[in-house]
């Protein structure tokens, strides 16, 4: 409650404390382990991030080479889930598949029945090197493709790109998706990353932690908006009809989605960041997905005073990066992994059971037998 009243979606509601990430929701700022998120987009690497969310520091250049060896060593993974993949179902929901195998992976775990804190370490990295991997390998084989295997010698970007098109990518799209990663890394105790410290405070295992927020982050009130936003985008036949088309769903009452955020008053400030990426994206590819975008910002921001969060200019720029639409929201599973597990270990490191209380309005107390029925 916050001054004695119930709050719905346990809005403004301290749960807990929290050394991972800080949000001014005010000001539109956003830091992780007391760095700003505009100044890790533009002089980190994902790698590196995750390193930052894991340990509470930036690494040494020793710590940095050892935390990337043992994400690259540990990419591939059992054939036994090759096999289950190529068993799935081509007509699933990617979010069902990433879900499912999730929970598959924890069978294979080197570290299944140890739940110490360096056991719980290794299984979030481990599970950071192989979503990419499950992911890209069930994306080829339901498209009839040949899978790629890791290649040690990419980045964790570059990497996926790789692995997913079977092209070694250009410097350009690597960066960008590196800083896609960055931006979608961690956010405080949103939707996902709350069911996880859920799940995981029963003293469950970090795989089922995860799986939890995977289902959660599936819902387009969450990460399920950027593949909502490109449907959009595709439906507008030229900047000239925006206005029109939104003010329509407007007076439909139909949400606009990758606008409005719960934290922020003002724009996110991760949407300020792929705003500009989708902007040389564009300037490099061509197409007009950067045009139309910033067409739709202004119209919406005009008749609804809304701003941008993260997933609408997000969805421009995983289109030009040419990433499937199914592929929106399992990307972003793929960096908030790290989110979540770092979020898993702080959870575990100082647990206490979740067990919130709500407010009972239904009928007062009655007899069974005064009943009618």
């Amino acid at each position: 409650m916050v001054n004695g009243q119930a709050t719905k979606g346990l809005a403004d509601v301290i749960v807990s404390q929290t050394k991972i990430t800080s949000i001014n929701g005010e000001l539109g700022r956003l830091f992780h382990c007391g760095y700003e998120i505009s100044d890790l987009a533009t002089n980190s690497t994902f790698e590196e991030l995750t390193y930052l969310l894991f340990y509470g520091d930036l690494p040494t250049q020793s710590e940095f080479s050892k935390h990337k060896n043992l994400i690259y060593s540990n990419r591939e993974v059992d054939d036994k889930i090759i096999n289950l993949i190529k068993e799935f179902p081509s007509n699933s929901n990617t979010m069902d598949f990433l879900r499912t195998i999730v929970s598959y992976l924890s069978i294979f775990d080197h570290d299944k029945e140890n739940h110490s804190p360096q056991s719980n370490l290794n299984k979030s990295i481990r599970l950071l090197a192989q979503m990419p991997t499950v992911l890209s390998y069930y994306h080829r084989i339901r498209n009839n493709l040949e899978i790629i295997h890791p290649d040690d010698n990419l980045d964790f970007a570059s990497n996926f790109l790789y692995m997913l098109s079977g092209n070694h990518p250009d410097k350009l799209s690597s960066q960008c998706l590196d800083k896609c990663l960055i931006l979608h890394a961690d956010h405080g105790f949103n939707a996902s990353t709350f069911s996880a410290r859920v799940t995981v405070s029963t003293l469950s295992d970090i795989h089922s932690g995860v799986t939890s927020a995977i289902g959660t982050l599936k819902g387009p009130l969450h990460g399920g908006a950027n593949e909502s936003v490109l449907k959009m985008l595709k439906e507008i036949p030229d900047i000239e009809s925006i206005p029109n088309y939104i003010s329509e769903k407007l007076q439909r009452k139909e949400k606009i989605m990758g606008f409005g955020h719960r934290v922020y008053l003002t724009i996110d400030p991760r949407a300020t960041v792929l705003r500009e990426m989708s902007k040389n994206l564009q300037n490099e590819f061509g197409g007009n997905l950067y045009d139309l975008s910033y067409a739709v910002e202004q119209t919406v921001l005009e008749q609804k005073d809304l701003k941008p969060n993260v997933d609408f200019y997000a969805a421009s720029v995983y289109s030009m990066l040419n990433l499937d639409s199914t592929l929106f929201t399992p990307l972003f599973a793929c960096s908030r992994i790290s989110g979540w597990c770092a979020q898993i270990l702080e959870q575990l490191n100082d647990n206490r059971l979740i067990r919130p209380r709500a407010e009972y309005i239904g009928s007062s107390p009655r007899s069974y037998a005064d009943s009618n029925t």
